[in-house]
């Protein structure tokens, strides 16, 4: 009989005869009494009893049980894994009494006169690519994880100490750990700030922040990533974690330890660190079997081939194009019938005396692999089925049809076996070698410079089986995946409680304007499938990611761009609801598709954020430059953007059809633009602050707010220096325009230029204003140095001359030098050029064919002037005739499409 799991404030018995959760003679009667939302228990576990009992009332509740997001699983499972009222593996019902419990301790920061200091933040930008050595970043894997540390940079930056800070795309629980740390000095110093004694924090000598913890609230809608973010966010005492795990280890090595013997070649016996499987393959030309190992694999180049020799007939055949050979077993505890791709052990990587070896594996190592296989599992193992999507064809065409068959039956066994004396607190060691190590998926991987070679871990986000599989000790690797909780807890002491909830985003679970700051690393597109990714985990666990909120593009799931688009906008609508006013929210963006970074945009405008910078972080230098363009995403994005004080709300609904309103907006705006940034020993360019930037951000605003733009482009950049200070063609608030001047003097005028890239139209009058603004150039002195720039021209583009841009858009000396011209000159160009593009794009208007080739800045401006005349119709049926990639890449267009819809739906 397998032995019985042992008892923890983390477990939850129900007793089969009454009903009732726990039995009251296992609280002791000597723990430490604790407080909980105002009440107060005898013991930490009282406090579970009480709390998984009001729990499991609520899941009696069919309307709780219709919450958006609502995992897949019976009540005693989402009770074992569920920590109330802290975490739940389902929504989480006590999130607004701690968000009231959190926000009555706060201590908000007093002026001279008493009375509580504005908030105000300029948006933050700052290396992001800092801490994934750290003990906590490393104590679990996830597809997408953002360091810690990194976070904290964000949460320093825009909050006070006690502020209720908010992640609903949790993963790990990575913004918990980082609301926590940052009331940790040590923690806060290692990003380089100094710290006085009073608490203030210092970046180059000024105070932007103070020393304490922040509050969080974390929530995913995957069940697994909601229960490793509480394995880090409730961390246990080191030392009884260290003595708790060595105990199991030493447990299920004196009954599982023969399961990794082999014999050296003295007789004596080794211990088998890990054993390399090769998948088989018949030759299309005899038939035979060739073992994969056999004819693909150079030791001495360390390389693995993918055209080989047959070693019977000589015939030259290609991997890709090559059969993979089955075999039919029967599984021994149930006795399912499986049909998979059929795998020989080639190598056992083992130690005897603390030296290493390498064997083929003869007779002995045989003879024990049969052996376990015909073993039953004495413990409870996962037998769900594998659902279609699209990720999981690799496993499906291996043949693995049942999580178990991921896992060989000998580290099935072992894992089982360790799961069974697991609480769930020790649980989440488990899930971290699952599939980083455990599984079928872990790859062999050859090594020039050790030659036994290595194991190299599964490909990320896939289910990708390879043909050189290393099966490894379980017991060796769970003793090393504790080892990192153990430093993970060791880094997290005195940590206190956040608050863990599982369900989707779209739900809306607090109350109006009642968070902070918002840090989101949302799911992008196409990038991960975690429900599909996570479904082994989530198998172990019993509960499992309700797939129909999943925000992903996925065609198992019929979810386009459209549905990705619609579900995050529901979300980030919540999220704007629940974050009060002049507030932050920070994205963490990661696809190279410039459609889904549209989608993202589009959909946090839809919500109320206006965002005010989009940085991107360059890895390889490890630092941000200015997003100088939003039609190519090469990079991650950090997106900062603000939802609108209460004020300038109110003000605009009276302000709205008059002028005064477009100026309040830009005056608003304003105020939550970066000054100042620093590239080096220059000045940056803030891009918010051009004048055309400022103007699409206005046009964007109102649109959205249904309101008709009550002034021209010429006309509001004629406005603009008549009410803000001008430099170096971006605009100021007078208290701002000091501090701009000041610091450029200090830099010794230096202002850096970022790279622009030249795409279309658009592009090419930015990189000409660009290039003409500080000098005078002839046509023949631009003209080499722009012909290089239009190599990467979109293809759906009507290409245009040098001259006609030049025409349209410049003005000539009398000594045929261009240049940019004045406010006042340039409104005249600008009306031109305007009318020269309605009059293409009303040819546009006459066609019922699909447009191929065209001017995007005429398609720009025709949508804005039927928007304008609320001609909904004409915006759809051009939009609808454009290639689907060029309206899904172009943020206006699509602006302009997605509103004229609804617009039109509402007629």
């Amino acid at each position: 009989m397998p032995p019985q799991e042992l008892f923890s404030t983390h477990m939850v018995p129900v007793d089969a005869a009454t009903g009732k959760l726990f039995d009251e003679q296992l609280v002791p009667a000597n723990d430490t009494p604790v407080t909980c939302l105002g009440k107060t228990f005898a013991s930490d576990i009282e406090r579970r009893v009480y709390f998984t009992e009001e729990l499991h009332k609520k899941l009696a509740d069919p309307d709780f049980r219709k919450i958006e997001g609502f995992p897949i699983g019976k009540d005693e499972d989402l009770l074992a894994l569920s920590d109330p009222p802290y975490y739940t593996a389902c929504p989480n019902p006590w999130i607004a009494d701690f968000i009231a419990e959190w926000e009555k301790e706060k201590s908000p920061q007093i002026n001279a006169d008493g009375k509580p200091l504005p908030y105000h933040r300029e948006p933050f930008a700052a290396d992001v690519s800092e801490g994934k050595n750290d003990p906590i970043y490393n104590a679990h894997s996830y597809h997408t994880k953002v360091p810690h540390k990194a976070i904290m940079r964000y949460i320093l930056h825009y909050t006070e100490p006690g502020d209720i800070v908010f992640d609903g795309f949790c993963g790990t629980g990575m913004t918990g750990v980082a609301a926590q740390m940052c009331g940790n000095k040590e923690a806060v110093q290692s990003l380089g700030y100094t710290v006085n004694n009073d608490g203030t924090i210092l970046q180059d000598g000024k105070p932007f922040s103070r020393l304490g913890a922040r509050r969080a609230v974390l929530n995913d809608l995957s069940p697994f990533a909601t229960f490793v973010a509480y394995s880090l966010n409730f961390p246990v005492s080191p030392t009884d974690f260290e003595l708790e795990t060595a105990q199991i280890a030493s447990d299920v090595e004196k009954e599982c330890a023969w399961m990794y013997q082999t014999k050296h070649t003295d007789g004596n016996m080794g211990k088998i660190s890990y054993i390399v499987w090769s998948d088989v393959y018949i030759c299309t030309s005899c038939t035979k079997e060739i073992v994969f190992w056999d004819v693909a694999v150079d030791r001495d180049l360390a390389l693995v081939k993918d055209k080989f020799y047959c070693p019977y007939c000589n015939a030259f055949l290609k991997k890709a194009a090559t059969e993979k050979a089955r075999i039919t077993y029967a599984e021994p505890s149930f006795g399912i019938i499986h049909k998979t791709v059929k795998q020989v052990p080639v190598l056992i990587y083992y130690i005897v005396d603390n030296c290493r070896f390498e064997k083929k594996p003869d007779e002995f190592d045989i003879s024990l692999i049969n052996k376990i296989s015909s073993m039953k599992i004495p413990y409870k193992i996962p037998l769900d089925e594998i659902i279609p999507g699209d990720k999981t064809n690799d496993p499906l065409s291996f043949g693995i049809r049942n999580i178990y068959q991921y896992y060989t039956h000998r580290n099935l066994y072992v894992i089982s076996s360790f799961w069974s004396r697991c609480s769930n607190k020790y649980k989440a060691i488990i899930t971290s070698l699952l599939e980083n190590h455990a599984s079928k998926r872990n790859r062999y991987i050859l090594d020039r410079n050790h030659t036994m070679g290595t194991t190299g871990g599964p490909f990320t986000g896939t289910l990708y089986l390879p043909p050189l599989q290393c099966e490894v000790n379980i017991i060796n690797i769970f003793r090393k995946t504790a080892k990192k909780y153990y430093a993970a807890y060791s880094e997290l002491t005195g940590i206190k409680h956040n608050i863990v909830s599982t369900n989707s985003l779209t739900y809306s679970q607090f109350d109006n304007d009642s968070l902070d700051y918002i840090f989101l690393d949302p799911p992008f597109g196409s990038n991960y499938m975690y429900s599909e990714l996570n479904y082994s985990w989530e198998s172990w666990l019993g509960v499992k990611t309700s797939i129909l909120f999943e925000a992903i593009e996925n065609k198992s799931q019929s979810k386009t761009l459209l549905e990705y688009r619609q579900l995050m906008r529901s979300a980030l609508r919540n999220a704007y609801w629940a974050l009060k006013p002049g507030r932050w929210i920070t994205i963490e963006f990661s696809n190279t598709k410039a459609a889904v970074w549209n989608c993202l945009q589009l959909a946090l405008a839809d919500a109320g954020f206006i965002i005010a910078t989009v940085n991107v972080l360059d890895k390889k230098h490890g630092g941000l430059k200015s997003m100088t363009y939003t039609t190519a995403v090469k990079q991650d994005l950090v997106i900062s953007a603000y939802k609108p004080n209460g004020g300038f709300e109110e003000r605009f609904v009276n302000e709205a059809k008059t002028l005064e309103g477009v100026w309040d907006f830009v005056r608003t705006h304003l105020k939550y633009l970066p000054v100042v940034k620093v590239s080096g020993d220059a000045l940056q360019p803030i891009h918010e602050r051009d004048p055309r930037i400022l103007f699409d951000q206005m046009v964007a605003y109102y649109v959205r707010k249904n309101y008709l733009v009550p002034l021209s482009s010429q006309e509001f950049q004629a406005g603009l220096p008549q009410r803000f200070a001008e430099r170096d063609g971006m605009y100021f608030l007078p208290d701002q325009v000091a501090e701009y001047d000041s610091k450029k003097l200090a830099m010794g005028n230096r202002i850096k230029n970022a790279e622009l890239f030249v795409l279309d139209e658009a592009t090419a009058i930015q990189w000409l204003r660009q290039t003409l603004q500080d000098k005078r150039q002839t046509f023949q002195q631009i003209h080499p140095h722009f012909i290089p720039k239009i190599s990467d021209w979109s293809k759906n583009e009507k290409s245009l001359e040098l001259s006609v841009l030049l025409e349209q858009n410049f003005l000539k000396d009398d000594k045929d030098y261009w240049y940019v011209p004045d406010v006042n000159k340039a409104s005249d160009l600008e009306k031109l050029r305007e009318k020269a593009l309605l009059k293409e794009f009303a040819a546009y208007t006459g066609s019922t064919k699909k447009l191929k080739i065209f001017r995007m800045e005429a398609v720009r401006s025709g949508f804005k002037k039927a928007w304008q005349e609320k001609d909904y119709d004409t915006i759809i049926n051009v939009a609808e005739r454009l290639p689907g990639a060029v309206l899904d890449e172009d943020a206006k267009l699509l602006m302009w499409y997605d509103q004229a819809q609804t617009r039109r739906e509402r007629v």
